[in-house]
């Protein structure tokens, strides 16, 4: 796959079926996610759709069909964070070191900023070299890991916390859009 073959794009409800099939074997079949049970479409939908609201879902596509997907949501619900969001990427099995996840984050990025977001945070279950070399390479920096906050796996996880700003700009905030 070059970069010419790859479309990145708002999603939409209709990607909530393969965004689903993407996500489950990170669920099903790891750690990385701490979900226990792989959502169906109709709560993809639904994660599309709150994402959409207030900060972005986006999705990567190849001859038409979605091999992956970005998105930003709430950190924290309390108002003072309200410019800073989370961030987390998947692609579907193969796809990793093609360029699909930095171009889908890359994207995300100027996505979030120009919606007013500050400052991005990504949690990533350890361990998970390819993960932590992606957050690194593109510009977070790690900032804490939390000991073993989620028991999946028979095993107590710990997850690695990075942060990325959005923007250079360190005056008031402007409200969001």
């Amino acid at each position: 796959m070059t970069g010419t073959d790859l479309l990145i794009r708002d999603a939409t409800a209709a990607d909530a079926v393969r965004c689903a099939e993407v996500y489950a074997p990170y669920v099903a079949g790891s750690a990385v996610s701490f979900e226990t049970d792989p959502p169906p479409p109709a709560e993809m939908a639904a994660r599309i759709a709150r994402a959409q609201e207030r900060h972005a879902w986006l999705v990567a596509e190849t001859a038409g069909t979605v091999v992956g997907y970005a998105y930003g949501g709430e950190w924290m619900s309390r108002a003072a964070y309200r410019w800073t969001c989370t961030v987390s990427v998947y692609l579907e099995p193969g796809r990793r070191r093609t360029g699909a996840g930095r171009a889908l984050y890359e994207a995300l990025f100027l996505r979030l900023a120009a919606r007013g977001h500050r400052t991005a945070l990504a949690g990533v279950t350890l361990p998970n070299p390819p993960s932590e070399g992606l957050h690194r390479a593109l510009g977070f920096a790690p900032v804490g890991v939390f000991r073993g906050v989620g028991f999946k796996d028979g095993t107590w996880r710990d997850v690695a916390w990075f942060q990325r700003p959005l923007t250079d700009d360190d005056g008031p905030p402007a409200p969001l859009r």
